[in-house]
């Protein structure tokens, strides 16, 4: 497996930037300590049931030293209308993003709320959902097609990894500037069945089209290819500390070695010119 990294660290070289920029900004990511720091300290001023969902999730408005932002709290756990929930999945999104520096997730941390422990993540600036361009016919600019397709394939690419069995056009976000968020990650990292045994994309994906077509990744930057082979069993753990168990940090593991597979086959079949 680390020979096939390697082989297509090397292959990749020039088709990506080496950082993902197309996401949080460079000020941002700098200043996410900083937000961690306050969703965990910061005053709760209001709070609003969202009245979305089936975790029914929570608006809380925060200030502190002046500065006033707005989170999302959730606190679901075990089966919610047979879907298997956790909040805590929340948290271990955002640190695993974290440490491959894929800057795609907004800030999370584990925060109390009316006595019960739950997940609360900063409430990402943004313009437009998928669900809102599909349903009001917004047309993403020419100028912007070839950086929201890469994300695209890359967000496939994130919920492969973790397992991601409820992605949505609700909850992909895009910034004026057309740079792509992810939020909702509370029924990632499953572990059992087929999920330690498939991806959620590719070729023999869980997810299918309509017609039952696969959804492929096609595009993936050499970064990304270079940062999964990095992950380790440790370097998981220290990431994410108890928001997952040791079964799921090794089903993450069975599911990259999965996705590197699927890139090295799509790669010898179409050639590096069509992958990236």
């Amino acid at each position: 497996m680390k020979r096939s990294l390697v082989l297509l660290s090397l292959v990749l070289a020039a088709a990506w930037p080496s950082v993902a920029s197309a996401q949080f900004t460079a000020e941002e990511v700098a200043r996410r300590a900083a937000m961690e720091d306050f969703l965990l300290t910061a005053r709760i001023v209001r709070s609003e049931e969202i009245g979305e969902g089936v975790t029914r999730p929570w608006r809380l408005y925060l200030e502190k030293d002046g500065v006033e932002r707005k989170a999302a709290w959730k606190n679901p756990r075990g089966l919610q209308n047979g879907h298997l929930e956790g909040w805590q999945y929340e948290i271990a999104a955002y640190r695993l993003d974290k440490l491959l520096g894929l800057n795609m997730v907004p800030p999370a941390v584990e925060r109390t709320f009316r006595g019960r422990k739950g997940a609360l993540v900063l409430w990402a600036e943004n313009k437009y959902s998928l669900l809102k361009l599909v349903e009001e016919g917004i047309r993403i600019p020419d100028e912007a097609q070839d950086r929201t397709e890469k994300m695209k394939y890359l967000a496939r690419a994130w919920d492969s990894l973790i397992a991601n069995e409820d992605r949505t056009q609700q909850n992909i976000l895009y910034t004026e500037d057309w740079r792509m968020i992810l939020f909702d990650h509370s029924r990632a990292f499953r572990s059992g069945g087929e999920f330690s045994k498939r991806l959620m994309f590719g070729r023999d994906g869980i997810k299918r089209g309509d017609a039952g077509e696969p959804f492929l990744f096609r595009r993936l930057p050499r970064w990304f290819v270079d940062r999964i082979g990095t992950l380790t069993f440790d370097n998981i753990r220290a990431a994410v500390g108890a928001t997952l168990t040791d079964r799921e940090i090794r089903a993450v593991l069975s599911r990259r070695d999965l996705l590197v597979r699927e890139i090295a086959r799509m790669i010898g079949e179409q050639g590096q010119e069509v992958v990236y």
